[in-house]
Order: C-alpha cells, then structure tokens, then sequence
C-alpha cells in the first residue's frame, strides 16, 4: 500500500477516471451535524485565503483507494474503500456552488463541472466522477447532471446538496458577505486527504473493516497533558500535586480542554480551534523551545485560571453582585461565544487594570450587542469569529470597557441601533428567532425594568411565554382583529403579522389557564399576577393591533434603556439583511412545498407588498416563482428579473412537484407558513421548549391536578367526547407496547408525547407524534418529522416518507411529502373513525419496532 497527502483537486482532476463505491459501503449517511462542522471548516479556510495565508491547511481524513475490476489504460477507475462520505460530501458542495453561481457566471458553472464533478467525454454511468453505491446513484447523479426528478428529491444526497444551497446563499450575505471562489478554492486546495492506494491482489474488503473498527479516542486535553507531564521528567510528581490535580478536581476533562483552548486565544491566537489545541500548544512550546521552568509556568498558569473560567460555568461563584448579575444573565443565554471576551475582562480585574464597575460595564455592552443581534435578527453565524478577536484586537489606548465598546461598534460588527431595535420590536416575529431562553431572558429583563416593589422570583415561578392574542384565535379574536385590518389586508394576514412580535407576548405562569381564552377572560387572570406586564396588559379594554403596537412601542423604549447602543458610526445594511434571510427561506423551500407573500412577510416582519416589489425587481432570487399570492395563484405583478430566466410558472411549479386543485390554486396542504419557514432556516436542536424534558406524570398529591389531568381537561373542554376516548385508547394501546406518555411544559403548556426511551432523561428519547389540545379549534397531532430527522435510526429520509405514507392512510390526513423536514399537525378528531384509530395504533407499532432494531441494522 501507498500513502501520501494529497488535495481533492489533485485527487480527481487530470486524465479521465472514476471513483466507484462498492456495494458492501452503506448508502450516504451524513447528517446536518457533519454537514455543519464541515462548512465551518470551510468558511475558517476561505478566511484564511482572504488573508493571504498560504501555509495552514485542514486535514479532513483519509481516502483509501483500490483499483477497480473494471480499471483500463484509458479510464481509471477506482474502489472507494474508505472515505465516500468526504467524497460524495465535497461533490454535492461543489455541485451546489456550480449551481449557485450558473446564472451570473455560466463559464466558472462549466469548468467546475468539467474540473470536478464529471468525465466530459464520457457517456451514462462513466460520465461521473463519483459513482456512489446503487441506492443513492440517481439521486447523485440527478444533482450532479440533472434533471432533478421527484425521486431524486428525497434522502440524504438530496438534505446535504439543500443544505449547501442555503448555506451559499447565506455566504452571500451582505452584511458580511464571503466570496464564493474563495469557498470552492477552500475545498478543493485547502481541505488535505491522505490517500491510500492498495496493491492489485490486496484484499480491499480486510482493508475496510480494519478501518472501521471503532475505538475510545484522546481528547485534546488528554493529549496535552500527556505531552506536559513528558516534558517534565524531574518536577512532574510535584507539578502534578500542586496545580494539576486540583485543576482537575475543579473541572471536567471537557471543561479543562476549553479552559486550555481559551487560555491561547488570551496569548494571541485568535485562529485556533479547539479540535487542533494540541497540535498548536505543541507547536508553541517546540518552537520555543520551552524548559520544564515554562511547562510549569503554564501549568500554574491554567491552575490561576481556572478560579475565574469556573465561574462563567458557575456565576454564583462571582463575590461581587453586579458582575454576578452579569454572568448569570449570560449563562442562561448559553452565550459560550463570548467566553474569550470574559476570561479576558476577569483576568484584566485580577491583574488590577479593571475594578469590578468597569466589569459590569463592560459585560452590560456584551449583553447588550447579543440582544439586540437576537431582536434584530441578525444571524449569529460569525459570532465566534468576532469574540475570539477580541483579546488580540482590543484598543490598548483607552481603558479596557470602552475599548469593548468601540471595538463592537466597528462597522463589520452590527450591533443594532436604537432605531433598529425600535423597528424589529415593533415589527419582527421575536417568537420565531434565538432561542426559547433567550427570549424568556429578554422578557424577563423587561419586566425587572419596572422595579416592582414585590420582585418575582424567576426560577421558582417557572414562567413560559404566553401569546395575548393567541396563536390559533378562535372567532370573537377574529371578530375583534377585523376592526383594525387595513384595505386590501385579510385578518388571518394581521393576524400572522402581529401574532409573534414582542409586543403580543408575555411570560405567566398560567399559561394552560390562559389558554387560547377570549381576552375578556385572559384580563381577569392577568390581573392578579405579580408580574408589572400582565397588570398593564390587564388594564387595557381591548387587545388588537394598536394595543401591540402601542406595547411595543413601550418595550422598545425600556429595550433602548437596558442595554446600550454601539458607539455613532456603525453601518446599518438593515434591510440587506432582512431580504437575505428571505433569500435564504426561499432557497431552503422543499420539493413540493410553496409560500404566499403573506407568509415571507409575517417571517420576516415585514409587508406582502414590499416583499412583492423586492422579489418583482431582485434578480437572481432561487424559488421566487414558488411565493404566490394567499389564493395559491401566480401574482398578476410576478415577472421574471433576468432574460436567464423564464418559462411558464405553472409548469416550473409543476415540475417542483407542486399539484393544483380544479379551481387552478396551488394545493393549499403543500403552503409553508410563516412558522413553517421559521423551521426551514433554524439550526437550534431546542426548537419546541420542554420537549426533551418530557416527564412521566402517573399521578400527583391529593386535590393535585396531574399535567396528564390537566391534559384531558383541555382536550375535552375543545374536542367531542369521542376523540378524547380515541385518545385515551391509543395513549393505553401504546403504553402496552412498552412506551410512555409524556407530558411537558412548552411553548403550549399542555401536551403529551408518545414517548420511547429512559424517562425524564433529557435528549435522550424519541417520540413520533406530540398531541396539543386545541384552545378553541380542536387538538392537533404534530409529526415531529424535524425531531426525527436528527435520531437514529429515522435520520434515514426513507423511514420518515414511510412513517409519512402510514399517517397518510387515514382517512382525512394528507402531508405532502415537502414537509417530511418540518412538523406537520392533523386533526385529532379524524380519531373518531375507529380504522383511522387502527391504523394509527399499527403506525405506532411499526415505529417502536423501527426504533428496537436500530442497534442490529
């Protein structure tokens, strides 16, 4: 065997030849997770071509190759014996930018077809450079040669070229906007592979299987701390007992491998990764040519530092109030971005340079550029990069807080302005952008500004948020949001427009009271809370669209006190970044799935009108064609932007596997709505509060009301009492089938889950449906086809269309296929039809029985 490193482009350019996955290599399987790291790795390598750094590479594994069978003198072909995951991961990256550069750039689109993807002279199978194995082949070859077919749209070929289109598109952002050539020359001469390349005669399948078998890797900090004590051969047994030990009783092999990584960036490295802590430490103490004197140093150095690393894990650590205050608020926002810039404040007062006012002070511009990033939506993707700058960017001629101000106001920062957070507050959907606690945080900042005389205690009180007007308003709130609906607007537009927005939310600790209850009845319970908010929203006679608004409005201004603006000067591009996160919605719309102008704008906090002109003059928008009007038709204004596009809009909506009714409108089961856009776009694992934290309820003390209780309560109190029956069946028919009944705390406070797994174990369980009681029109079933995608073993997009085909079955149920990514619901009342309930039990049945085999597979 031979081995050497080697660069994709030099791996597959050249002569004509193609690299065959064999039969026994299972069928591509990465999933978003991978897909996420490895486009990080990318972007980092793009960054550092635009420095003009030439040195650093990233190794991404290896490639073992073997001749194939089938090899000649004219056409190599290759065994792919390890390392078709990269293979076929990198071409689906490079087909994607072929495909989102084509229009503008239609040479650039050709030769990196012909440079990577395909052997131009070739003809059928030969004419691609990867065949991968015989399930996912028309569905790579479809993306790499065209045309896309409704088979090729589904599986994980499919997922991963999807999600290089999106992550394209939001490359191209304005606001901080990545050069797409730079992208595809990180890829194919920045990303190293080792390629081995067996003998003829070798057996390729012992090859495999040697290579595949798993071990327990080092960490970093194992890695390290083997490589210290080595270099420390005369004081290591004193070293250890002194600072080591202790440093390890204080913290977790993962937290001190952080607190290593932290501690380079504090010196200056502002490029590292923690996946290459050990190769840089190593390469920092060889190059130095470090003594046992400086392997101690750092030893005690890491030992200093942990007392202040450990209370950014444990702000109650922090002796003084302010400070803590600080680190406790950033601790529940899960802002571990910013820790480099928190070390730093922390050891700049234990030097003495800062006292702990300055702290605060410099922690509230922290907080304060978080916040209003998150109200003002503008994506967090770069926020590692801009605080692990800090220690090695700070101002060094002014003192250390205002330096953090005028370093995070820099132009390429955004950190929104008053006038900007004033507009998102007052317009944005905050319920559909940042994280549950996030928002709760915000929420509940808002509500200590009121310095009420009686505070709540927020841990205790278990506070969710609460929409004022209701997400599914039953007739007297459409009767009352009707006398504020502007010409030309219909009420369930207003409706997703203000539903969302700060100014309709609040946090209560009665949210299943509340309910979706007429606001005459939400008044009296908000009345007696302690809670300064809901006594404001209690003493108003009406809640429609001027009333949030005007609370709005009120928000905004105690936003704009709270946390400080950025210093004058700072560039806006607000509206660039508003239309790139549609562009980004849009480009990430599923086969089979289309959007009303109606819905972009409610996700977006805008207008149907100004989303309509902005499509109409924008070229170069991927899907425009699929956002129709609410009717499902062809806007009478639609035209298309460049001569590079064209045709007839019903055939393209056609071929995107979008089906029309008699009248001629665009099926309706297929429209994404605002809330389904939220999902397309969303990265959080946490996307539906509690449900992870799904607990067993049997039963509660006496005179207790169980959330099961509670549960059936609302269920009966919206649905006939034959559903609850049918719901009570299937609740028993699955608990013999050796699951449970969850029931949660979320965004809705009721709902129950058909739970498999560890009980009351976070993350670790699956369930197919969540049932929510319906508030007034009826309760749903939700399939949690997005919660499933990232769980073995229905992270195969095969199972999920199969558990999709099973739901459609029933009588009154029709998913379309385009929401097999999303959440989906269905009427529970369809129960009531006792084949329906059948063939629900046997769904359920074949899902457990999915789930038990996924450790044989």
């Amino acid at each position: 065997m031979q081995a050497k490193e080697t660069l994709f482009a030099d791996l597959v350019q050249g002569r004509a030849q193609q690299f065959q996955v064999p039969l026994y290599q299972r069928t591509y399987s990465w999933t978003e997770k991978q897909l996420r790291q490895l486009w990080s790795d990318i972007l980092e390598q793009a960054e550092l071509i635009e420095r003009g750094e030439k040195a650093n590479t990233h190794f991404l594994g290896s490639v073992v190759l073997a001749p194939s069978p089938q090899n000649d003198v004219t056409f190599a072909r290759w065994l792919v014996v390890d390392g078709q995951q990269r293979l076929t991961t990198l071409s689906l990256a490079l087909a994607a930018i072929r495909d989102h550069i084509r229009d503008a750039q239609p040479r650039d689109a050709e030769r990196i077809d012909e440079q990577y993807l395909v052997n131009k002279w070739q003809n059928g199978s030969d004419h691609l450079r990867l065949l991968p194995t015989q399930a996912d082949r028309s569905q790579f070859a479809a993306h790499v040669r065209g045309p896309l077919t409704d088979q090729a749209v589904g599986g994980g070929v499919a997922a991963a070229y999807t999600f290089f289109r999106r992550k394209l598109v939001e490359a191209a952002d304005p606001a901080a906007p990545q050069d797409v050539f730079r992208i595809e020359q990180a890829i194919t001469s920045r990303l190293t592979l080792v390629a081995v390349t067996a003998e003829r005669g070798d057996n390729v399948h012992r090859i495999f299987e040697s290579l595949n078998n798993t071990g327990l890797k080092l960490s970093q900090a194992d890695l390290l701390r083997n490589y210290l004590f080595m270099k420390l051969p005369t004081r290591g047994e004193q070293v250890y007992e002194a600072y080591w030990l202790p440093l390890q009783d204080s913290l977790s092999n993962e937290e001190l491998e952080q607190l290593m990584w932290l501690q380079l960036v504090l010196d200056g490295d502002d490029r590292v990764r923690r996946q290459d802590l050990y190769a840089a430490q190593q390469q920092r103490f060889e190059h130095g040519k470090a003594t046992e004197q400086d392997i101690e140093a750092y030893i005690r150095e890491l030992h200093r530092s942990a007392a202040l690393f450990r209370r950014l894990l444990h702000p109650e650590e922090e002796p003084d109030a302010s400070v803590r205050a600080h680190l406790h608020r950033l601790d529940a926002w899960q802002a571990q971005v910013t820790y480099p810039a928190l070390m730093l404040l922390l050891d700049r007062r234990e030097r003495g340079i800062l006292d702990s006012s300055g702290t605060a002070r410099a922690m509230s511009y922290i907080e304060s550029f978080l916040v209003r990033r998150m109200i003002c939506r503008v994506p967090p993707n770069n926020l590692n990069r801009i605080f692990q700058a800090v220690p090695g960017q700070l101002p060094l001629d002014v003192p250390v807080a205002d330096g953090l101000h005028q370093l995070l106001s820099a132009d390429n920062r955004f950190w929104p302005t008053d006038e900007e957070l004033r507009e998102k507050i007052r317009k944005a959907p905050f319920y559909q952008f940042g994280r549950p606690q996030q928002r709760r945080m915000v929420l509940q900042r808002l509500e200590e500004s009121y310095e009420h005389p009686e505070p709540v205690d927020f841990v205790a009180a278990q506070l969710t948020i609460e929409h004022v007007m209701p997400q599914s308003p039953g007739d007297e709130w459409l009767r009352m949001l009707s006398e504020d609906v502007a010409d030309g607007e219909r009420v369930e537009d207003l409706h997703s427009r203000l539903q969302h927005t700060l100014g309709n939310l609040t946090l209560t600790a009665v949210n299943s009271e509340l309910s979706n209850h007429p606001f005459e009845r939400k008044q009296g319970l908000l009345q007696g809370s302690h809670l300064e908010m809901n006594r404001r929203i209690a003493a108003t006679e009406r809640w429609g669209a001027k009333e949030i608004a005007a609370r709005a409005d009120e928000l905004a201004d105690r936003a704009v006190a709270l946390w400080p603006a950025p210093l004058r000067g700072v560039g806006r591009a607000e509206r660039s970044r508003d239309w790139h996160l549609a562009h980004q919605v849009l480009a990430a719309l599923p086969h089979g799935t289309w959007t009303s102008y109606g819905d972009l704008a409610a996700f977006l906090g805008s207008g149907a009108q100004a989303v309509g002109n902005h499509l109409a003059g924008t070229p170069g928008v991927a899907n425009a064609y699929r956002v129709l009007t609410s009717e499902g038709r062809v806007s009478e204004g639609f035209r298309w932007t460049s001569e590079d596009e064209g045709g007839d809009v019903r055939s393209l909506l056609s071929a995107d596997g979008i089906r029309f009714t008699v009248t001629g409108a665009a099926d309706p089961v297929q429209r994404l709505n605002a809330d389904d856009l939220a999902l397309l776009v969303t990265e959080d694992d946490d996307r539906a509060e509690g449900e992870d934290t799904a607990q067993r309820m049997q039963g509660g003390s006496q005179g207790e009301e169980t959330r099961a209780d509670r549960f059936f309560r609302q269920l009966a109190a919206d649905d006939s009492p034959e559903t609850v029956e049918a719901v009570r069946a299937l609740f028993a028919r699955w608990e013999t089938l050796g699951g449970w009944i969850g029931h949660g705390a979320g965004q809705v406070t009721t709902s129950a889950f058909f739970m498999l797994g560890e009980a009351g174990a976070p993350g670790r369980g699956i369930w197919p449906l969540t049932l929510y009681p319906g508030g007034g029109r009826g309760g749903t079933a939700e399939v949690v086809f997005q919660h499933l995608a990232a769980r073995e073993p229905f992270t195969d997009r095969a199972l999920r269309a199969e558990l999709l085909a099973r739901l459609n079955e029933m009588d009154g149920v029709d998913i379309p296929e385009g929401k097999l990514e999303l959440r989906p619901n269905f009427r529970l009342s369809v129960l009531e039809k006792g084949r329906n309930r059948e063939l629900l039990a046997e769904t359920l049945a074949w899902f457990r029985g999915r789930w038990e085999e996924r450790g044989t597979a």
